[in-house]
């Protein structure tokens, strides 16, 4: 373990809160400070936590019906400051920004809303602004902040908080990393081919979160995966495992 921190702060904004209450406990236990906003407040809020709203520190209420809500300096600035840097240090004491150590986000279901056949103008709404610009920040800074992006990462950050005393290391700080941009690009993906249909631009763009491993590649010696849903793709009529 090296270059680790201590998780001091959080900022949760999430659109699901399934698996959060065992998060929101262990955050409580550790003392750490917890901003959030709208619904996601009034959860934490009824787990018995307290929480600080964006709009307190902000000084901006959410506006335009909730499309800016967390697009602010005192909220990026505490997630991109590099605190090893004593003109970022002096930045944020300058302004009043707090640090934030851990950022759990989940991004509007855009391909949900696609999926359900809704509306042009719904599934446009669905488009995450603020969601994913707060997992490319806090991704970004890897270094200091710890990002969540997936539901899919709860257990690992519970790990994290019950195990490891709510410290982090540089290399699991790069893994939820890593895993926060497979969220954003995925979907970039889907909202660029939802809006290129039928098709202006000829970039072909794929994204397959689904995996399958095959018996061998090529050769016997080498691996091979399969990606994207196969029974949807193809029918195994007989044999053996695919490879």
């Amino acid at each position: 373990m090296s270059q680790e921190k201590k998780i001091k702060s959080a900022l949760i904004s999430v659109y699901n809160k399934d698996g959060l209450e065992p998060i929101i406990e262990a955050l409580k236990h550790h003392e750490v400070t917890i901003y959030s906003t709208g619904g996601t407040q009034k959860f934490i809020e009824s787990q018995g936590a307290e929480v600080i709203p964006v709009e307190q520190l902000t000084d901006y209420p959410s506006i335009l019906g909730g499309r800016v809500k967390t697009l602010h300096p005192k909220v990026f600035g505490g997630i991109l400051s590099r605190r090893d840097l004593d003109s970022d240090v002096q930045t944020l004491d300058e302004y009043a920004i707090p640090e934030l150590d851990l950022v759990i986000v989940d991004l509007y279901p855009f391909e949900e809303t696609v999926a359900a056949g809704l509306s042009h103008e719904d599934i446009i709404e669905k488009i995450d602004i603020g969601g994913i610009s707060l997992i490319r920040a806090a991704a970004k800074n890897y270094k200091d902040v710890l990002c969540v992006a997936s539901q899919s990462d709860y257990a690992q950050l519970l790990e994290v908080l019950n195990n490891s005393k709510a410290q982090t290391s540089i290399e699991e700080r790069k893994t939820f990393a890593v895993n926060a941009f497979a969220v954003s690009s995925n979907y970039d993906t889907h909202i660029f081919s939802y809006l290129n249909s039928p098709k202006t631009n000829e970039t072909l763009r794929l994204s397959e979160n689904e995996v399958m491993p095959l018996r061998y590649g090529e050769n016997p010696h080498q691996s091979a995966k399969f990606y994207g849903n196969f029974e949807e793709s193809l029918e195994q009529l007989h044999g053996k495992e695919l490879s």
